[in-house]
């Protein structure tokens, strides 16, 4: 098999494609903002104070968490579309056509990464193949795979917080309830104490419920745009 090669040195420099981590950072940072808001009008500091199961603050610390990881994995995710940018241009460059002796110094002009490591055992397949369309099915699918990496922590870790959500949900209630059994409508001092336990239960409830909602939300809509820059890397070789 005959490929095209070309020089290393390549007279057109690729800009790095940083849109990915920009998407991440304009939406960390209105999340960042509207938090800094609700801290300046007490709202999150109340919460923390009337949710005695800590589980709202569990659930932040848990997004905190997960942004993290969506951040490393866009970080990862947008180094592997500048590899496919300047694969292309490898690919693109105008050539002599060389023999097989040569395909091995093609390969090493090729840089770091996934897409690269596509390109290259898809080299490897057509020389075993000899003749005949290549089929990149199971080539495509192991990119697919590669690429994606632990993006599905994602989800795992949006239905947590869901989760988390309603089980503080129905510990509020539980708290809420309880006082009921014993009520004595004699006693104002039993009362009194009761409105404050069924306060508190409902409180419990509605914060780690609110946590929860609006942490997964959030989260959904970071792990869909490193979905989205995903797919676009894993389109490119894939033309």
């Amino acid at each position: 098999m005959s490929v095209t090669t070309m020089s290393s040195d390549l007279d057109t420099v690729s800009v790095p494609d940083r849109a990915p981590l920009l998407h991440w950072m304009i939406f960390t940072g209105l999340c960042a903002f509207a938090g800094v808001l609700l801290w300046q009008y007490g709202l999150i500091r109340l919460m923390v104070a009337s949710d005695r199961t800590y589980i709202s603050s569990i659930i932040c610390l848990l997004y905190f968490a997960s942004s993290l990881h969506c951040l490393w994995r866009t970080l990862a995710i947008a180094r592997e579309a500048d590899a496919s940018r300047n694969a292309a241009l490898v690919l693109a460059r105008p050539g002599t056509i060389l023999s097989d002796a040569a395909t091995l110094s093609w390969r090493d002009a090729l840089p770091a990464g996934l897409v690269s490591d596509h390109i290259r055992n898809l080299v490897v397949k057509a020389e075993t193949q000899r003749s005949g369309r290549v089929d990149q099915t199971l080539l495509l699918r192991s990119l697919a795979d590669q690429l994606r990496g632990s993006n599905g922590f994602g989800a795992f870790a949006s239905d947590t917080l869901m989760k988390l959500g309603l089980l503080g949900t129905i510990i509020g209630f539980i708290v809420m309830l309880a006082p009921i059994a014993g009520l004595d409508a004699s006693d104002r001092a039993m009362m009194k104490s009761s409105m404050g336990l069924m306060s508190d239960g409902m409180a419990i409830a509605m914060y780690t419920t609110l946590a929860g909602l609006v942490g997964s939300i959030l989260l959904k809509i970071q792990y869909y745009m490193l979905d989205a820059a995903t797919a676009r890397v894993f389109r490119r070789p894939s033309h």
